[in-house]
Parts: C-alpha cells; sequence; structure tokens
C-alpha cells in the first residue's frame, strides 16, 4: 500500500514534473548530452570540465543527485514518485545523474542510518554536492572471503587511535580524499573486535600502491596504514560494532554492483542493437544467424526480467526500511548476467572484438575488450558468488548447517 506521502494529487506531479523539465532546460549543458558520469566510477580522476563542474554544482545545490536523501543534510528530500519522475526527466533529456561514487552508493545510506548527527552534519552534505570522494577498506591479504579475519588495528590512545595494517582492492585509493575502513579494536572476539572507523587518506602514515590489472586499468590498490592517527570522533557507533555496520553497508554495494542499482547504467545498447551492426542481417533487416539470434532473444529476455525484479525487490526492500539480504540474489545474479554479456559481444563483434590496441579498431571495441575483462572481478569483489550462495541459503532460504 502506497504511503501518504506518495499519494499525490496528479496536478502536483505535474507540477513537479514541469519544475524539473524547467530546471534541465536551464542547467543541463548540451554538450554532455547522452554522456555519462565519469567522476562516479574507480577508472582515474578524471579533470571535469567547466560545463561538467557546473552541472554537478546545479544538481548538487537543488540535492538531486542524492533525491531520497534527507533536505536537511543536502539532499532532495524527494518521495519515490517525485525521484522517479526526477529519473524519467533525466532520461528523456539525455542527462545523467553527476553525483556518485563510492559515498552514494555504499556509505552515505549506512552513516544516515548508524551515523551520530555530527558525523552527517559533517559528511554527508559534501557526499551530496559531489566534493568529497570516498573508498573503501575492507579487504586484507589474508581477509578477503572471510572478512572477519581482518588484522588492521586501530589501537585505543585517548583521544585519537592509532591504526597499523594493511588493506587490499582499495577501489579508487589512490583518489580518494577519505576511507571508511574496518579495524579491529579488540584482539578476543573475532566479530565483537571489529570497529568502523572513517581515515582522512592525505594523514600521515597512509601509503597507496596501485595494483595493475588484466584489463590495463588500476583502479584497484594496495593501502597501507603505518601509525596513522585517526580522531576519536571518526568512529561510526560503538566500538565492537563494525561487523554489524559493515555488513550493512555491504548489502548496499551489492544491490549497486547488481541490476538493482548501477550495473542497469553501465549497459549501454542492447545486444541486439550490437549485433546488427556486426553480423549479416537478412532480407527483414533482422539478423540472418538464426541461432545466435535466438541466443540473443533468450539472453535479453532474462536481463529484462530480471531488471523488473531487482527493481521490484529494491523498492520493496526500501518501504521495508532499507536494503535486506535479498541484495545476495541480485549481487549474484545480476553480475552472472554481466559477464554473460560481456562474452557474448566479443563473440558477435568477432575480430574486432579481440583487440587491444593500434588501428583498426573503434573507441567502444576497445572498451569493450576491457570490460569484458574487468567484468572477470564483478563475481568476486563484493563479496563472492560463493559467499553470495551461503548468504542466500542461510539468511534467504533459512537453511541451517548441519551439526
Amino acid at each position: 500500500m502506497a504511503t501518504q506521502t506518495e499519494l499525490q494529487p496528479a496536478d502536483t506531479t505535474d507540477a513537479f514534473r514541469e519544475e524539473v523539465r524547467q530546471f534541465l532546460a536551464d542547467n543541463f549543458p548540451e554538450e554532455l548530452k547522452g554522456k555519462g558520469n565519469a567522476l562516479a566510477g574507480v577508472e582515474g580522476p578524471t579533470a571535469e570540465t567547466e560545463p561538467q563542474r557546473k552541472w554537478r554544482e546545479a544538481m548538487g545545490a537543488r540535492g538531486w543527485g542524492t533525491p531520497t536523501w534527507p533536505k536537511e543534510y543536502g539532499g532532495g528530500g524527494l518521495n519515490r514518485k517525485q525521484a522517479a519522475i526526477l529519473n524519467e526527466e533525466l532520461a528523456k533529456a539525455g542527462a545523467y545523474n553527476p553525483i556518485g561514487g563510492m559515498g552514494v552508493m555504499m556509505f552515505g545510506p549506512t552513516l544516515l542510518e548508524y551515523g551520530s548527527e555530527e558525523q552527517k552534519k559533517e559528511h554527508i552534505p559534501p557526499i551530496c554536492r559531489g566534493e568529497v570522494r570516498w573508498c573503501q577498506g575492507y579487504s586484507e591479504p589474508n581477509a578477503g572471503s572471510d572478512l572477519a579475519n581482518l588484522q588492521t588495528t586501530a589501537e585505543d590512545k585517548g583521544d585519537h587511535y592509532l591504526v597499523n595494517g594493511q588493506k587490499t582492492w582499495t577501489s579508487g585509493g589512490q583518489w580518494a580524499d577519505k576511507c571508511f575502513c574496518l579495524v579491529r579494536t579488540d584482539r578476543s572476539d573475532k566479530h565483537r573486535g571489529i570497529s568502523f572507523l572513517l581515515i582522512d587518506m592525505d594523514s600521515p602514515g597512509v601509503e597507496v600502491r596501485p595494483i595493475q590489472m588484466i584489463s590495463g586499468m588500476s583502479p584497484f590498490c594496495e593501502t597501507f596504514f603505518t601509525d596513522v592517527k585517526v580522531p576519536k570522533e571518526n568512529l561510526v557507533g560503538e566500538e565492537g560494532q563494525g561487523w554489524t555496520i559493515g555488513k550493512r553497508l555491504l548489502q548496499h554495494e551489492r544491490t549497486n554492483l547488481s541490476g538493482g542499482g548501477s550495473m542497469a547504467r553501465l549497459m549501454g545498447q542492447s545486444v541486439s542493437d550490437v549485433a546488427k551492426k556486426y553480423l549479416e542481417l537478412d532480407d527483414g533487416g533482422e539478423i540472418a544467424d538464426k541461432v545466435m539470434r535466438d541466443r540473443i532473444a533468450d539472453f535479453e529476455i532474462r536481463w529484462g526480467s530480471f531488471l523488473m525484479t531487482a527493481r521490484r525487490a529494491t523498492e520493496e526492500s526500501k518501504a521495508a526500511g532499507g536494503v535486506s539480504e535479498i541484495s545476495s540474489v541480485l549481487k549474484k545474479l545480476g553480475t552472472k548476467l554481466g559477464q554473460e554479456r560481456a562474452e557474448m559481444l566479443i563473440e558477435i563483434m568477432g575480430l574486432q572484438g579481440l583487440g587491444w590496441e593500434g588501428e583498426g579498431f573503434s573507441e567502444s571495441e576497445l572498451a569493450g575488450v576491457r570490460a569484458w575483462l574487468f567484468g572477470k572481478a564483478t563475481t568476486i569483489y563484493g563479496g563472492s558468488t560463493e559467499i553470495q550462495n551461503n548468504i542466500i541459503a542461510k539468511r534467504v532460504l533459512g537453511m541451517l548447517d548441519h551439526q
């Protein structure tokens, strides 16, 4: 059943739609039409052009980059119906949301739930304005799938913590301003000894080393902490609450790694549209290879069905108060479909899908090869498929370990 705030007269929603259209006409630069938000990714610190800066500042000032976040912290304060209208009008105008990254996808929603009032006032507004870039300090060399085995320590020194240890696979760490980090404040308990700490990446003792991937990019890093001083007020929640907070954040991450979030925006053209550029067509303008045509149709039906399911599940979770374990189902299925799509595109492009550099390949073809290789990581980061299977079995299906 719709909530009171969602039941709006048609003239109210029409007025809001007109407000959005006027805002886009006044503020969205024509030269950015059809482009995406490069600043929200982990591929590099793309410098803003003047039109990009103005667009980000305009959306940030309205809070529409984080449309449903509370207005008192810099969000848009919109209800779900208004947020849907905003997204519809952005799409119609060929406009992208210039506010994004891990602060929006993962950290912000978690801080809104677990942070103190002072922390919300300090950190949420810059996220809403797209002014601060966050990275994630979770995995370690000996604490990947078994994340609770993490050994990075935060020693209580009175008015601050002294952090020592190493994190790995820190996405965008070399460009981030701040890090939300899981640290060990108590060695006597594996899970209850973990706390959630916010660390400035320019603090003395923080060292970041990029890791080059098979795709040729270096979006992930090793991050070292050597006697890094972190103020006590940077502790989110209480000492020992980090495992609970950290799991909640992972639910937000998994939702955004699936079709319920960023993947839907990354898919771009349909497989069918791409195939028609590379494969032979029949007299009716359809793909002549009937087997390939059936495979493409099968994939797009499954992808479309998944997207609808993901959106419904995400909305149901939000209505119930936030994300849930269903995020593991979305992550498992969405990332697998993403890999399947990338492999199918390489097959469709043939020799043009095997280029790495040099003449004879378009920019989109070279990007497709790198996306195919990078996509191999999606079923690992954010919690591997095997970990998602365990979560689904125990927390969604209610299955218990045999004693």
